[in-house]
């Protein structure tokens, strides 16, 4: 497994917690109101003006098979260079937490066959597990 210190966003996502390397994430703002693209693939929820940009909003429960709880109450705003999106993207999620740093020792492999490499581990904590997912990953399939 690569480095895994540093800092990550966690959020929730229906029951359970996930969180993104913070050097993804450019700001997280409310959700506001979403023009639905026709014949769009159905994890991507709408667009939104965010500061004048085209902002993608995607739901990651569609990309995780989640069921949708409908609570979305935030938008996790990823930095377009980073994750190698030619436009803006955001995840439409039910709550952000907080930014923690975490080591090496606290990230195990994901025990999911994860074919396509956007769950990056699973950092363990003193009482469950948070699901450490790759945004660069989700946004390039």
């Amino acid at each position: 497994m690569s480095t895994t210190e540093g800092q990550v966003l966690e959020f929730e996502l229906g029951e359970e917690t996930y969180c993104v390397s913070i050097d993804y994430v450019t700001e997280i703002v409310d959700v506001g109101d979403l023009t639905t693209v026709p014949n769009a693939p159905r994890h991507v929820e709408g667009v939104m003006d965010l500061r004048g940009r085209t902002t993608s909003i995607v739901n990651p429960k569609s990309v995780f098979g989640i069921g949708d709880s409908g609570a979305e109450q935030r938008i996790i705003v990823f930095d377009p260079e980073i994750i190698e999106d030619q436009s803006a993207a955001g995840w439409l999620v039910d709550e952000v937490d907080q930014v923690v740093q975490i080591s090496d020792d606290q990230v195990d492999d994901s025990p999911a066959a994860d074919s396509d490499g956007s769950i990056r581990g699973v950092v363990k904590r003193e009482d469950d597990f948070v699901i450490w997912v790759d945004p660069r990953v989700v946004h390039s399939n």
